[in-house]
């Protein structure tokens, strides 16, 4: 029975993993004594010796850990950013590509994808790889996110009274100038020659996403049409367990989306909505669930040769 070591189990991300792999039969769940959190020896003996380890930490404090690893049979997945863009990194979105779970199952080190990638990546790709568009054209995201999604530090934001940041916004954009540390790892796991302009923002509920493309389809060389776009999705993720793409037929009848609608899910949901000039592509998914914990399972799943739907 393989075993599992949780590096960070206590932060959001960390505890979200745990709560999908407590009860499991197939794996055994280890934990650093909490007397010895801070020991450093404990930890690093902990990292060699499991079969997995699941890395929950800040980006400097996961490179710090991956350097700890000695022992080259054990499996890495990295929940932080620092190895998104990585060289030797396989990329942990086993929909993403018809060969990436082979890639996942045999890799030693995953880097497991962000939340607002994992919605722009998964609608971008396909129309690439499809031909559709140009892997040139100039991209635009605009998404929005529970505060679950910025860590204990945003969840304090909202829901501390004490905390000298809490806010009672009910809504608000950040990281204004261009430079979120999710945009290169949108650019390079989508396949684009150019950066994608990434509007992100926070709504005042506690978690699930909608990541939003727009698309002017008839400044589209050989513009393609809504039906050519949604068939390039619908092909891609056909016979996908958490992914799936909603008809053109459902999406017509929608008047508005919910961001919590896949809350406690691993689920990912496409929308296609518009008309033949313009489309306005949507993802759905959870941010603690297929943006972050429920893609970290799937990934262990995967790599320790188990059922990939365990836990999820």
């Amino acid at each position: 029975m393989p075993k599992v070591f949780i590096d960070g189990e206590a932060g959001t991300t960390g505890l979200q993993i745990r709560e999908r792999l407590e009860g499991r039969r197939d794996l055994e769940l280890v934990s650093i004594d909490p007397a010895k959190r801070k020991d450093a020896d404990e930890r690093k003996r902990l990292l060699n010796s499991v079969d997995a380890v699941i890395l929950c930490l800040p980006d400097d404090a996961a490179k710090e850990a991956v350097a700890l690893i000695e022992n080259a049979a054990v499996k890495v997945i990295d929940a932080s950013t620092a190895h998104r863009v990585a060289p030797g990194w396989i990329y942990g979105f086993p929909e993403m590509a018809n060969d990436q779970r082979a890639k996942i199952a045999a890799a030693k080190r995953v880097s497991n994808p962000g939340c607002y990638p994992t919605g722009f990546i998964a609608l971008v790709k396909p129309l690439l790889d499809a031909g559709l568009v140009p892997r040139g054209w100039q991209f635009f995201c605009n998404a929005v996110s529970g505060y679950s999604g910025g860590g204990k530090a945003m969840i304090a934001e909202f829901e501390d009274e004490n905390s000298p940041s809490y806010t009672r916004a009910p809504y608000r954009i950040y990281a204004m100038a261009q430079t979120h540390k999710h945009v290169p790892e949108m650019q390079m796991q989508a396949g684009l020659a150019r950066a994608p302009i990434f509007a992100p923002s926070v709504g005042r509920y506690y978690k699930g996403m909608i990541v939003e493309v727009p698309l002017a389809l008839q400044a589209v060389p050989n513009p393609p049409t809504l039906a050519q776009v949604h068939a390039a999705l619908a092909g891609a993720y056909a016979g996908e367990r958490f992914v799936e793409v909603a008809t053109l037929e459902e999406a017509n009848a929608l008047k508005t989306l919910d961001p919590e609608g896949l809350n406690g899910t691993n689920r990912l949901r496409l929308f296609v909505f518009g008309h033949d000039g313009e489309a306005r592509l949507v993802a759905l998914l959870d941010n603690l669930g297929k943006g972050a914990s429920g893609a970290a399972v799937q990934n262990l799943n995967i790599m320790l040769g188990l059922d990939e739907a365990a836990g999820l």
